[in-house]
């Protein structure tokens, strides 16, 4: 049984699960693969999203000068490659451990990012963000309306949030549990509760009743011949979708 806190977004289990995997963020053949794989379409999703909601126009350093947070950052693997592309970029996670990996990994760079343990209700901050980040993390939030509202917060009007997560389906039980953990062992078993994977309309249902207006979304698939991740119209297992805080 999940231990639930009160007017909180975390689930303590998935808190201590991640912990214990912390030494293993930034290795590529460890028990975090799947997102070393998945990281370059994230990354390219919102520089191209992004680009295009502020009418920006570069080719070096994008996303120089954007204010960016990382909503569940984990060791830091989309942090960095964010802020090696000019973002000013503030990472958080209720995860000590993760913490620690990432603010451990910040120093083989020479990468200013600020990371902090906090879930979204415990954060503060002086500043409001253009770009807010929820990638791979509201499938393990205990109350997703909570969370949406918490991280909205912190975005500025006319602000983009990114939210990547699993469709709750069929299919992705089975190729996101059955597939990924049991057959494949991509995932160790009891990464995903498919209980806790969110419909597309539920996600654009609590966005909207936090003042995020729905803008985009993309499904994302693995292509095994190319063994790389690319968007694609079937957003039955994997999606990206973005929206604006009016």
């Amino acid at each position: 049984m999940s231990t639930r806190m009160k007017n909180s977004t975390v689930i303590k289990e998935e808190i201590d699960k991640f912990s214990r995997m912390s030494e293993e963020w930034w290795d590529p053949n460890g028990k975090f693969k799947p997102l070393h794989k998945f990281n370059p379409i994230r990354v390219k999703y919102i520089i191209d999203n992004t680009l295009l909601h502020f009418k920006i126009n570069k080719k070096s350093e994008p996303l120089n000068g954007l204010n960016i947070l990382d909503v569940g950052c984990g060791g830091g693997i989309l942090t960095e490659p964010l802020s090696r592309l000019g973002a000013n970029v503030i990472g958080i996670d209720a995860s000590k451990n993760n913490i620690e990996v990432a603010k451990r990994h910040l120093q083989k760079g020479n990468l200013k990012i600020k990371y902090f343990c906090a879930t979204p209700e415990e954060f503060k901050s002086s500043i409001k963000f253009d770009v807010i980040l929820n990638m791979e993390i509201v499938e393990h939030v205990q109350d997703l309306n909570l969370f949406l509202n918490q991280t909205s917060k912190f975005l500025k009007k006319n602000g983009i949030m990114y939210v990547a997560t699993i469709n709750k389906t069929l299919k992705s039980y089975l190729f996101a549990i059955i597939g990924a953990e049991y057959i494949l062992k991509w995932l160790p078993i009891g990464t995903h509760d498919w209980d806790k994977f969110v419909k597309p309309d539920k996600l654009r249902e609590i966005a909207k009743q936090n003042s995020l207006k729905f803008n985009k979304l993309d499904g994302v698939k693995l292509d095994l011949f190319l063994n790389k991740w690319k968007l694609s119209k079937d957003s039955s297992v994997n999606y990206i979708s973005n929206f604006i805080k009016t």
